[in-house]
């Protein structure tokens, strides 16, 4: 059980700042819960600046990078997201597709289609010695295009497992992900997770081997509401180690 416990968890704080929005207050703050999750285990926070601001803003990411001791910031090919990532110099700097109408982030960043501009922006990143991270779905091309960016890392996008409702369908999401994980590693990129794990999910895919860290945020929010963010950030941490 080794490659279990070691499993980083960071929790994306975006929708402490979604409730707080929703009323222009200046509560809840991104900055405590992050706190708080901090203390109660998690191992980072992860925030999203989207180009519309819908629930973090530049504040937070300064605030949040002031005080974590891992921050990860995730944004589109934003040419003003990007000199805020190089101002702030997160600790891993990942980039995610976006687009307006979404509800959130529906699917992984599409490498192929955009490989000059990713390997350019990668090589920014590196540049200014911040690692860079894709948001991928475990696809052999867009793998195989990670790679040949530059970045160091790939998030894998772990959404279609998580809304999995069959037997059957899940085993084949998570057989994807195996394989995705197996491939990446395999090309030299070092391989984290994330989108939509629960703690009745979150199980098999820190089972997976290759996978360092996994980003978790709505579940953990969501569940924050009834348990607190210490007690929410525990039971994910738990089902983790099962």
């Amino acid at each position: 059980m080794e490659s279990v416990k070691a499993v980083r968890l960071a929790i994306n704080i975006d929708h402490v700042a979604t409730v707080r929005n929703a009323r222009g207050t200046e509560y809840p703050d991104p900055l405590h819960l992050a706190v708080l999750a901090l203390n109660a285990g998690a191992d980072g926070i992860v925030a999203h600046l989207r180009e519309d601001r819908r629930h973090i803003r530049e504040r937070d990411v300064r605030l949040l990078r002031a005080t974590a001791p891992y921050f990860g910031l995730e944004f589109a090919l934003d040419p003003a997201i990007i000199a805020l990532a190089l101002e702030v110099r997160p600790n891993l700097a990942m980039f995610v597709p976006e687009r307006r109408e979404e509800l959130t982030t529906e699917s992984g960043l599409d490498v192929v289609a955009n490989f000059d501009a990713v390997t350019r922006a990668v090589a920014t990143m590196q540049e200014a010695g911040i690692p860079a991270s894709l948001f991928v779905d475990p696809v052999e091309q867009q793998l195989t295009a990670a790679a040949e960016t530059g970045a160091q890392f790939v998030e894998l996008h772990t959404g279609a497992y998580a809304d999995a409702t069959t037997e059957r369908d899940i085993a084949s999401e998570l057989d994807r992900l195996r394989f995705g994980a197996r491939r990446a590693a395999g090309l030299g990129l070092r391989v984290n997770a994330g989108h939509g794990l629960r703690p009745d999910n979150v199980g098999a895919i820190t089972d997976i081997k290759e996978i360092e860290e996994l980003s978790i945020g709505h579940c953990i929010v969501a569940r924050a509401l009834s348990l607190g963010m210490e007690g929410a950030v525990r039971e994910m941490r738990a089902a983790m180690t099962r």
